[in-house]
């Protein structure tokens, strides 16, 4: 975070922003600009991805199911734009630890051991690292000791849109957040790539959540896409994973997703019409 800070410091908050007292570098400087920065950023990021996923990739014949809430879309924004405000507070702490060098993140390719070889390999690491973070945090969520105050909001909405992707209670939504936080702390991250991921996961969140089942066949049991997390969301045990299915096949918790078996919910909609009609 440190380059989006220091842009933003030398095109707009230095000149126009900030009292020339505030120096670049102080600390709480830094945390209010953080704070207005990951604010904007996801925000940003949710609106626009979500947006453009819900009108242009959501079917939006889904919205004929019966568990489809009213008002879900309205209600789907709320709670997300509620949640990244409240969740901004502790990552602003951990994006300030970072600018401040208390990570492993890195800004040239030539301070690595192995070159590309190595950048490559840490983006494979952080998501596999990452996938198996989220499954346990997520599966955690789940019980019944914590599900009720803490996970059971993003779960009112059975047949999710793009914006239920950051629909989460704020707690929540930041433990799920956090195994992309800590990756930097612990192993190596070159700088950009790290910036690049953290765009990826907010597109790929709202991507498992957009209503479009379909899965190239060879990676039906290898990706978790919409069609899996669907299932979770109508199933509640199964498919907790974030990219991949081989947590949830560890775990005992993969369900094959129910599109591909004939009993998904545009199965479910295309029966109810045949039904009324009959009855007509």
């Amino acid at each position: 975070m440190d380059h989006v800070l220091s842009f933003a410091d030398f095109y707009v908050f230095t000149p126009y922003v900030y009292p020339a007292s505030w120096q670049e570098d102080g600390a709480w400087r830094q945390i209010l600009s953080l704070f207005l920065l990951t604010n904007l950023g996801a925000l940003l990021l949710y609106l626009l991805f979500g947006a453009l996923s819900f009108y242009y990739v959501f079917d939006h014949r889904l919205t004929k199911h019966p568990q489809f809430v009213k008002n879900q879309v309205s209600q789907e924004i709320h709670l997300a734009t509620t949640s990244i405000f409240w969740m901004s507070f502790p990552t602003v702490m951990l994006f300030f630890w970072e600018v401040r060098g208390h990570s492993k993140l890195y800004d040239g390719v030539k301070q690595t051991f192995m070159g590309w070889s190595e950048v490559l390999a840490s983006i494979v690491g952080f998501l596999f690292f990452t996938d198996m973070c989220i499954y346990w945090i997520h599966r955690c969520m789940h019980h019944r000791s914590i599900y009720k105050y803490l996970h059971k909001q993003h779960h009112l909405f059975k047949i999710p849109t793009p914006f239920a992707s950051h629909a989460f209670h704020p707690l929540d939504g930041f433990l799920q957040s956090l195994p992309y936080h800590i990756y930097p702390f612990i192993f190596p991250l070159h700088k950009a790539v790290y910036l690049s991921l953290f765009v990826f996961v907010n597109v790929w969140t709202i991507s498992i959540h957009d209503g479009d089942y379909r899965i190239p066949g060879p990676l039906i049991h290898l990706i978790n896409g919409a069609a899996h997390h669907v299932d979770h969301h109508l199933f509640f045990n199964y498919n907790y994973g974030q990219y991949f299915t081989l947590w949830d096949r560890l775990g005992g918790s993969y369900r094959h997703p129910s599109v591909l078996q004939g009993n998904g919910p545009h199965d479910h909609i295309r029966k109810i019409a045949t039904e009324t009609a009959r009855k007509k």
